[in-house]
């Protein structure tokens, strides 16, 4: 039978007095009490069950701690004035592309029948439509695509408008940089967004930015970090896109950073880009997207109608941005939506992989239809958590039927899917939790066999240099580091 303890045991066996007595047992009341408050705040929030049970588990592991991380990182919200205020500039801009669009003699568009589902999938999500006659360029590595930008900017007449989530101040960055300020110099209009964290070096005194704002470059930062003045929104809610749109008829997206290819000494490097020079009417699409972003943090409304860009001797094309002001801008709804349409081969490349579990659901479904599904990973992760998490899957999609492969010349940052070559997608986001429901993103959707054969050809040199994983001899790994994978994917959700 236990002992019931009393105030004068404590006293006389542990030495505590009234006062430290009275402190613990409030501390231990407001403990459960903060558990017994965040149970209704997690159902409020409709997490996925797992996420759901991460967090609970955390808050009831430790009340006060748990709170904390929940309040940094829990909230998926910019604040309902940030978010509102987000929403009706997306509106404008978009609505203004439709009409510009639907004003033009648009050009024939060649779609599949098989990929229609595909054309209203990514509308629902991005509102915006698909465009004919565009053209694309992959460059896939780091020195081309540096010549190519640096090389448009200086033959920019008007506009140049650049969003990136790095711009660092090393050789690659200068070089950008030293291109932006010619340009601003001669009187063009530039417009610099880097994200306030990745970029933080960006802002200090000694970085790029006060060096370019000096030469009258109007230079931003993407989602400041202010928790007090934000009703503490989850500081990671990052601006992860990489766009460059230059006089309204060239833009740049993809996954390259304004970084040298060592990434500043990450681990991994060096890091292996893919990013698509764009011409064509699928430019003004990428404009509206830079102008809305820009509006949103400075409060200045571009006019996006002033350039129209030329129709190309090209393909389909389709803009897809997403980000956690709505939960029906997902990128996973594309993702899906394109795996689902695989009917022979399906391609994803991605350096970060964190599946949720509709994600792993629609990866083994290809595979038990007979669909190839290759996903190529880095061998060498520069997140040593998030790669355990991905780890803990790798046995569950083999036994599936999905190949993995690990690439080893360095670290595979390129983001792309492609589908039967006659669907691609390229951009800034990840095969992880992050990009599905964090992350301000950018992604590309290509219809039709001209453009996706070219990125076919990338992902298979990609693949020439990745050494196949096999079931049997990854089930053969030591038994601890197995575990250790299981259990840091417990923690997938928060990752």
């Amino acid at each position: 039978m236990t002992r019931f303890i009393s105030r004068r045991h404590l006293e006389a066996e542990f030495g505590y007095d009234a006062a430290m007595i009275s402190w613990l047992a409030l501390y231990v009341a407001l403990g459960w009490c903060v558990r017994a408050l965040m149970i209704p705040v997690i159902l409020r929030r409709q997490f996925a069950p797992g996420a759901a049970v991460a967090w609970l588990g955390i808050i009831f592991l430790h009340p006060y701690i748990g709170w904390t991380l929940y309040m940094l990182l829990g909230e998926t919200r910019l604040g309902p004035h940030r978010v509102e205020r987000h929403r009706s500039l997306v509106a404008h801009y978009r609505a203004i592309v439709r009409e510009r669009q639907s004003a033009q003699s648009p050009p024939l568009l060649e779609i599949p029948s098989a990929y229609q589902p595909m054309v209203l999938q990514a509308e629902k999500v991005s509102e915006l439509p698909v465009l004919g006659g565009n053209c694309v360029d992959f460059l896939d590595r780091s020195d081309v695509f540096v010549d190519r930008l640096v090389a448009d900017i200086d033959r920019a007449g008007d506009q140049v408008h650049l969003l990136y989530y790095m711009f660092f101040a090393d050789a690659t960055g200068r070089r950008v940089a030293g291109a932006v300020e010619r340009a601003a110099r001669r009187g063009v209009k530039c417009r610099v967004l880097v994200d306030a964290v990745a970029g933080r070096g960006f802002f200090h005194r000694n970085g790029l930015g006060p060096l370019l704002a000096e030469a009258g470059v109007r230079v931003a930062a993407a989602q400041p970090v202010a928790p007090i003045q934000r009703r503490l929104p989850r500081m990671d809610l990052r601006n992860h896109r990489k766009l460059a749109v230059i006089d309204g008829r060239i833009a740049y997206a993809g996954s390259q950073n304004l970084v040298d290819p060592d990434y500043g000494g990450r681990r991994g490097a060096p890091w292996v880009d893919l990013s698509g020079r764009l011409t064509g009417p699928v430019v003004s699409e990428l404009a509206a997207v830079f102008a809305e972003d820009w509006a949103f943090e400075t409060g200045e409304v571009l006019d996006v109608c002033s350039c129209l860009p030329a129709v190309q001797e090209g393909g389909a094309m389709q803009v897809v941005p997403t980000g956690p002001t709505s939960l029906g801008e997902s990128y996973r709804r594309v993702l899906l939506g394109a795996l689902q349409c695989a009917r022979r081969r399906a391609v994803l490349t991605t350096p970060y992989f964190v599946p949720d579990e509709p994600t792993l659901v629609a990866l083994a479904m290809a595979a038990d239809r007979g669909v190839e599904v290759n996903l190529l990973l880095p061998q060498t992760p520069d997140h040593i958590f998030t790669a355990a998490a991905g780890r803990a899957h790798f046995a569950r999609l083999m036994a599936a039927g999905v190949r993995i492969f690990l690439y080893r010349p360095g670290l595979l940052h390129a983001k792309t899917v492609t589908v039967d070559g006659e669907l691609a997608i390229f951009g800034s986001a990840n095969l992880d939790v992050r990009s599905f429901n964090l992350n301000f993103e950018l992604s590309i959707l290509l219809y039709g066999r001209a453009n996706t054969s070219n990125l076919e050809q990338i992902q298979a040199r990609f693949l020439n240099d990745c050494c196949p994983l096999d079931l049997e001899t990854w089930q053969r790994r030591p038994a601890l580091n197995r575990y250790a994978d299981s259990a840091i994917s417990l923690l997938s959700p928060l990752l």
